[in-house]
């Protein structure tokens, strides 16, 4: 019986999620093409359960806003599956013509070493509100960590040359290398750094 790879290129079945809080939260399964079609849409939990390429897709088409401005980002925030789609695959074609390794393989490092673990939240106390750190849930750091990757491949691509597929594997390629040019990274140390202040 054939492998079924992701994409009908890349094969999933090798790969190891080394950090132990995101290895139930980060879903490797193997799949032709990610999509479910919303299908658990209404249970948050179930996120967990579709595949994390999948999961990338559709925060490329919903990257949210950056801060209170509400910013459209890009004109590639349609909510067309078919667009996201192929500009993934490119930007993995890119990856793999570079690294000369699986890019899934390289998504999956860079999302491990740009997931958050502690932010902080604000605590009201007798009419005063001050900064307290917390743990980050390894759902939420998964959340956080795509938001960011896809932000920050935007941003750089905003009314510039450089096109989007490009500036994602740039993106994924930097957050892989522990690279402070990449936006998860930049994110995350800041965060925890804010954290460690606040404790």
């Amino acid at each position: 019986m054939n492998e079924i790879k992701l994409f009908g290129r890349w094969d999933t079945s090798q790969i190891q999620v080394n950090d132990v809080g995101l290895r139930d939260y980060i879903n490797l399964d193997q799949v032709y093409i990610p999509k479910r079609c919303g299908r658990n849409a209404s249970n948050r939990f179930w996120k967990s359960k579709y595949n994390i390429i999948e999961r990338l897709i559709n925060k490329m088409m919903v990257p949210g806003h950056r801060g209170k401005k509400h910013k459209i980002t890009s004109g590639k925030c349609t909510g067309k599956y078919n667009t996201v789609y192929c500009l993934i695959i490119k930007s993995f074609d890119i990856i793999e013509k570079e690294m000369k390794v699986n890019p899934i393989e390289i998504f999956i490092k860079a999302v491990e070493n740009a997931a958050p673990r502690e932010e902080i939240t604000a605590i009201e106390y007798g009419g005063a509100r001050y900064p307290q750190a917390v743990e980050c849930s390894p759902q939420r750091r998964i959340d956080l960590v795509l938001r960011q990757m896809v932000q920050g491949s935007y941003s750089a691509s905003f009314n510039k040359k450089k096109r989007i597929e490009r500036c994602l594997a740039d993106e994924i390629m930097k957050a892989y290398r522990c690279d402070q040019g990449s936006q998860a990274i930049t994110k995350k140390l800041e965060l925890e750094r804010q954290a460690d202040s606040s404790r």
